[in-house]
């Protein structure tokens, strides 16, 4: 039996792809000197795509894909991939939710930790000598008894928020809409939870419904006082809002993972010692970006053996 013809996009972990070549014909789109010729020839005997949410994938690549059987992305999330296109022509679609919620919600946690008590700039203040040189740095902020607001409360949200308990935060949150079970304070109002916390902390997913989510008028109603942490999407924030809140003492301070244009970050946050700032890494642990990249085999083993994938993205109501 001929092994299925599988297009890769992204790649995933090198074992991960080992096992991938062994089971499956693997065209390397990631890798083509000329990805037209190649799609020109492989096209229409395509039944599988690997890829990954930097990787992306887009209609147009669907659209020349007429056998196309199963999308298989490594990350949590789906804003850069064609889902409704899938889903219009019947492919289902697999992410990789779950193992990644404690890395990324360690990561939340670090950067909170970091913005706040001004890690790095202490960090900084000995390697350059100002410890000798000036002194004790000027004293920076407790964490305890500080009130943090999550936006979004999924299951990086909610992992979060068990962190943030023992290191003894007043948790609120914001979502679409309060859940059963949960005690913490819900907010249905965006800016109202800003100004009632010291710390705001996105954990929600990227996409048209939480694009620029966080603007201005958040910012100032988060106050001078106030700390911005985003461990989700660059999109859900106005990006240059958020510069010039920085810039003018709208806001303390951000911690930031994630960005608009990456890996382009701006050149004005470059350059401000009230930011931390982190390469998008927060599930790039070798254990979680194993577990994900073992994910998208999995998934497409079961397809092809005819079993319940793993971990579909539901399709829209």
């Amino acid at each position: 039996m001929e092994k299925p013809e599988v297009l890769v996009v992204w790649p995933n972990r090198p074992e991960q792809m080992k096992q991938l070549g062994e089971t499956y014909h693997l065209h390397r789109l990631d890798q083509a000197a000329d990805p037209e010729a190649l799609l020109q020839q492989v096209a229409p005997r395509i039944r599988a795509v690997v890829t990954s949410h930097g990787g992306g994938l887009k209609q147009s690549l669907v659209d020349r894909l007429p056998n196309l059987e199963i999308v298989a992305s490594s990350g949590v999330g789906i804003d850069t991939l064609c889902i409704d296109a899938c889903h219009a022509r019947g492919i289902p679609v697999t992410h990789t939710p779950g193992v990644l919620t404690e890395d990324v919600a360690d990561m939340g946690m670090l950067l909170l930790l970091a913005t706040v008590r001004r890690l790095v700039q202490g960090e900084r203040w000995v390697r350059d000598g100002h410890w000798q040189s000036k002194g004790m740095m000027p004293l920076n902020t407790a964490i305890r008894g500080k009130k943090l607001g999550i936006v979004g409360f999924g299951r990086i949200g909610k992992a979060v928020a068990l962190r943030a308990e023992a290191f003894g935060l007043d948790i609120s949150y914001y979502g679409r809409r309060p859940q059963l079970g949960i005690t913490y304070p819900y907010y249905s109002d965006l800016t109202d939870l800003a100004r009632d916390v010291d710390i705001l902390l996105l954990a929600l997913p990227g996409g048209d419904e939480t694009r620029g989510l966080i603007d201005g008028a958040v910012l100032q109603a988060l106050g001078p006082s106030g700390y911005l942490i985003n461990v989700a999407r660059g999109s859900v924030v106005e990006e240059p809002a958020l510069v010039t809140a920085l810039q003018q003492g709208t806001i303390a301070g951000a911690g930031l993972d994630v960005f608009v244009d990456e890996p382009r970050v701006p050149a004005a946050l470059l350059d401000m010692e009230n930011v931390v700032l982190q390469p998008h890494c927060s599930s790039g642990t070798v254990e979680t970006r194993g577990a994900m990249a073992q994910l998208v085999v999995d998934n497409l083993a079961a397809h092809f053996a005819g079993r319940a994938l793993l971990t579909p993205v539901a399709r829209s109501a």
